[in-house]
């Protein structure tokens, strides 16, 4: 185990700033409450002088820390100490620059850019977190782990546990979880509990669940997870040569990659590896829009630390007096109580941030001109689309600056909802389905009507 004076566990709430060793399982201060971070005492610690040095481990990708797109940068989260990190090869993600879907949403050539993280083993970039959680889990003897989730981490979870040889058990709203990811938990042979609730149910009785048993939880309330979130925007910075982008537009749900990614670009500024921290949009749907509504409506603010929990506790007392429950198309976010809300206020301070809502029907529409262009994502994802088009509107990001979208998940998460867009909706890029007779002349005519003129084909058959 790492030197508790190097590496530890600390409140973030600045009037108690409580410390704990790596070796105590917590997912909450046990003095005041508040959440938890890894901290370094980076003085003593071995770290790269300039960012481009990770750049070496590319030619020893034959060790699987240098090939996991997570341990590539160990360095910047050291908390492992001398044991072996878990890996399954996660982080084999790109950062696509997409022209095509920038000229259609009206952004200069070269400016936008979608780290597609559904290129992970479990299709999301769940697994950057779950290489660090299931790391501390092996660490200390877990031989359970459990998870509340509307998918993702299930998925994940499960996939991490049957790896690591442990037992994982998920909790999930009875009818909130697509088909695609609830069968990735089912094949990986996590036992799933229905809850009759939605997910903020499921988080309560995890957490309970969790002291009563002595399970190993995994949901971004877990410090150790959010470490390996961090390593997202470090193959960000790889992938366009150590520069810092603008912008980076982030779906908000549980708010776990943004107060990762909030974390990872102070450690960096701090540092002295990075010169400035780009701006973080967080793009909440409009049915799961708590951020939101706190931090845009409400003026709800990081404040150094001292968040005005009085403002939240007559926030989310409104929402249950109001019998108000999240509901959207994006299930990955349809979250009312965010976990690590007072982290992503931290991050939305630190990079000048800021918070949008988007309706489904822009989550939708978004979500199908990635898919135009030769992308692909799940419905969550999609709100960092639909998020950028409504800044583009308001004039906040300009066409020339350079923005990073997040796509969180894999198309096929939820092919549920791309089959309506496309069957059962009438939008600007539905693609329906033509219906033929089993006739070779009545195919011919639908091929020679369609929009594309036949020259465009490229094949001339000469017979």
């Amino acid at each position: 185990m790492a030197d508790p004076n190097v590496v530890f566990q600390q409140c973030i709430n600045p009037d108690c700033a409580a410390t704990y060793d790596l070796g105590q399982t917590l997912y909450a201060c046990t003095r005041c409450g508040q959440l938890l971070d890894i901290r370094y005492d980076w003085a003593r610690l071995a770290v790269p002088k300039k960012l481009s040095d990770f750049q070496a481990r590319w030619a020893s990708r034959g060790n699987p820390l240098d090939r996991s797109g997570v341990w590539r940068f160990r360095e910047l989260l050291p908390f492992f100490g001398s044991a072996d990190p878990v890996t399954i090869g996660e982080g084999q993600t790109t950062l696509q620059q997409a022209d095509e879907l920038a000229a259609f949403i009206g952004v200069k050539p070269g400016r936008l850019f979608l780290q597609y993280e559904g290129f992970n083993p479990s299709g999301s970039f769940k697994d950057n977190g779950m290489a660090a959680a299931f790391t501390h889990a092996r660490m200390f003897g877990a031989r359970q782990v459990a998870c509340a989730s509307t998918g993702n981490t299930s998925a994940s979870l499960a996939l991490y546990a049957a790896r690591c040889g442990m037992r994982a058990w998920v909790f999930i709203g009875a009818g909130r979880i697509a088909f695609g990811k609830l069968s990735q938990a089912l094949e990986y042979g996590a036992k799933t509990l229905q809850i009759d609730g939605d997910f903020d149910a499921c988080m309560a009785r995890v957490q309970e669940a969790t002291k009563r048993l002595g399970l190993y939880l995994v949901n971004s309330v877990n410090p150790f997870r959010l470490e390996g979130q961090k390593a997202i925007m470090y193959r960000v910075l790889e992938s366009l040569s150590w520069q810092t982008p603008d912008w980076i537009v982030v779906p908000g749900g549980n708010l776990g990659n943004s107060s990762a990614f909030g974390k990872a670009f102070l450690e960096l500024k701090n540092l002295g590896l990075i010169d400035r921290i780009p701006r973080i949009a967080i793009i909440n749907a409009a049915g799961a829009n708590t951020l939101y509504r706190l931090v845009e409506q409400e003026g709800l603010r990081w404040n150094g630390g001292r968040v005005d929990a009085a403002k939240i506790d007559a926030f989310f007392a409104r929402m249950k007096a109001e019998n108000r429950k999240a509901s959207t198309i994006a299930s990955a976010i349809e979250i009312n109580v965010p976990v690590n809300l007072r982290k992503a206020l931290r991050a939305l301070d630190a990079s000048n941030g800021l918070v949008r809502e988007v309706p489904d029907e822009a989550i939708r529409d978004a979500k199908a001109a990635v898919g135009k262009f030769g992308y692909g994502c799940e419905p969550a994802s999609a709100a960092s689309v639909a998020g950028l088009r409504r800044l583009l509107a308001e004039g906040v990001i300009s066409p020339g600056e350079r923005v990073v979208c997040i796509l969180t998940g894999h198309l096929l998460k939820d092919p549920t909802a791309t089959v309506d867009y496309h069957v059962k909706m009438d939008r600007e890029l539905s693609n329906k389905p033509i219906a033929v007779a089993d006739d070779i002349e009545a195919i011919v005519a639908a091929i020679s009507g369609s929009e594309a003129p036949n020259s465009e084909f490229g094949i001339r058959n000469s017979e």
